[in-house]
């Protein structure tokens, strides 16, 4: 089971809370020590003090155990204080040198310390009168135990802290780690599709850092499947153009509407629409294999007229269907260039259906081939309604004159005209869009016969 962040925060709060209690009794207790013993052996030269002025001003003929203050008996017996009186050549203190018990004699004053058999003590001497002196010993075991009374103060104090700091720790940790949980919530929500899911970066600069960077992700996610749903409609576009003329031709045969002297011809255009099928789905498995949304171009020698006969040959008989005049316009008997044939039938393709789709009966649709300086040109007009001056400045973005003119006029998918541009850019040239002399749109291709200016689209 995995812990989460705040718990994790809370366990280290307390690791190192209790560290620093270790750490602080550690470094403290030989402060707190020295310091308590300092202060106990001033607190008994204090009280050695009190004890030889009042034995020095006490009669000589009271008991030396009826000679001192009752209060100052009460506070030797309250610190453990027991006291010697020495007199010259006799027996020295316990723990008491003889060095020290001789300066005493002297009439020096002695603080220091010594062993014992009940264990170490501190030591205050002081001279009274007549030669005699009363020394003062406090075990030090009674200073250890102020010291540790001290320390375990300091670690109760300590501990009440670490008690207050878990619950600040875990609140302050909850509070951190939210924009966290928004980011797995937000990161649920795109793995279940959503892709308007939006962040708000907030909290430490890092964790921010990763809001930020989902935004990123959810807008990128969303353009590139975008593209991906504009590949597939592009796609379906493309392949519905074969997929019609072979269908239609497939009807006529069968309806029998096809003249003896064409069954020929119409085989033919129908075997010619079929393979430019299989070259569209071998597209598609190459982009498959190489996780690519591009159509890669294959340029070779090509006669520009003789595509304009080959796609006359169909469009011909779609727009006679419709009751569409077809108008095929080529200066010349050939129009030699590099490039995709491909890719240029595509391009016609494109123009002619996007112009028949909104050619009422009785219009015409010219298709024209012919050179000019530097380009080999392809033009599609006709005599439908035209384009507005707007139109002309967006026809060939995807899809936003299919949005402009949806239940107004017969409309594709909005991406045919945008396929157009970008093979056209792709074969290294560009299109353009303006008014037809019929009275329509003119659709005006230009391709360069070098194969050099030509890139994949």
């Amino acid at each position: 089971m995995r812990v989460s962040i705040v718990t994790r925060t809370v366990l280290m709060t307390c690791i190192v809370a209790a560290v620093v209690v270790i750490v602080a009794a550690v470094v403290s207790y030989p402060m707190v020590s020295s310091s308590a013993r300092q202060q106990a052996q001033g607190t008994l030269g204090r009280l050695a003090d009190l004890t030889a002025a009042a034995l020095d001003r006490a009669p000589q003929d009271r008991r030396r155990d009826e000679l001192l203050p009752r209060d100052l008996t009460a506070a030797l017996l309250a610190e453990q204080v027991r006291g010697y009186y020495v007199i010259p050549g006799g027996p020295s203190a316990p723990g008491m040198s003889p060095a020290e018990t001789e300066a005493l004699n002297k009439g020096a004053s002695v603080s220091s310390s010594g062993e014992t058999p009940e264990g170490a003590v501190l030591i205050e001497g002081r001279p009274l009168k007549g030669g005699s002196a009363v020394v003062l010993e406090q075990s030090v075991s009674v200073v250890g135990g102020s010291a540790m009374a001290v320390l375990f103060r300091f670690g109760v104090a300590l501990v009440i802290g670490l008690l207050i700091a878990i619950p600040i720790g875990y609140f302050v940790a909850r509070r951190m780690t939210r924009p966290l949980r928004a980011a797995r919530d937000a990161a649920n929500e795109m793995a279940g599709g959503s892709r308007d899911v939006r962040l708000s970066p907030e909290g430490p600069s890092e964790i921010a850092d990763i809001a930020v960077s989902l935004n990123h992700l959810s807008a990128a996610l969303a353009i590139s499947e975008g593209r991906q749903r504009e590949f597939l409609l592009s796609v379906s576009h493309e392949l519905r153009t074969p997929l019609t003329a072979v269908k239609g031709y497939a009807e006529a045969l069968a309806d029998g509407v096809v003249a003896q002297e064409d069954v020929a011809r119409t085989g033919a255009t129908m075997g010619a629409e079929a393979e430019r099928l299989d070259r569209l789905v071998k597209d598609l498995l190459d982009l498959a294999r190489l996780g690519a949304v591009t159509f890669r171009m294959h340029p070779i020698a090509t006669d520009l007229v003789e595509i304009g006969n080959e796609a006359s040959a169909v469009w011909a008989d779609r727009c006679a269907r419709e009751r569409v005049g077809f108008i095929p316009e080529f200066t010349a008997d050939e129009l030699p260039l590099t490039t995709d044939p491909m890719r240029v039938r595509q391009i016609i393709d494109n123009l002619i259906e996007n112009a028949l789709r909104v050619s009422p009966a009785g219009s015409v649709i010219v298709l024209a081939v012919r050179r000019e300086p530097g380009w080999a040109v392809v033009e599609v007009r006709d005599s439908g309604p035209g384009l507005t001056a707007d139109d002309l400045t967006v026809a060939f973005e995807p899809g936003v004159l299919h949005e402009r003119y949806r239940g107004v006029r017969p409309v594709g998918t909005g991406l045919g005209l945008a396929m157009v541009g970008r093979l056209a850019a792709g074969l290294g040239g560009f299109a353009e869009v303006g008014t037809a002399p019929e009275g329509g749109a003119c659709f005006t291709v230009r391709l360069p016969p070098d194969p050099v200016a030509a890139g994949p689209a």
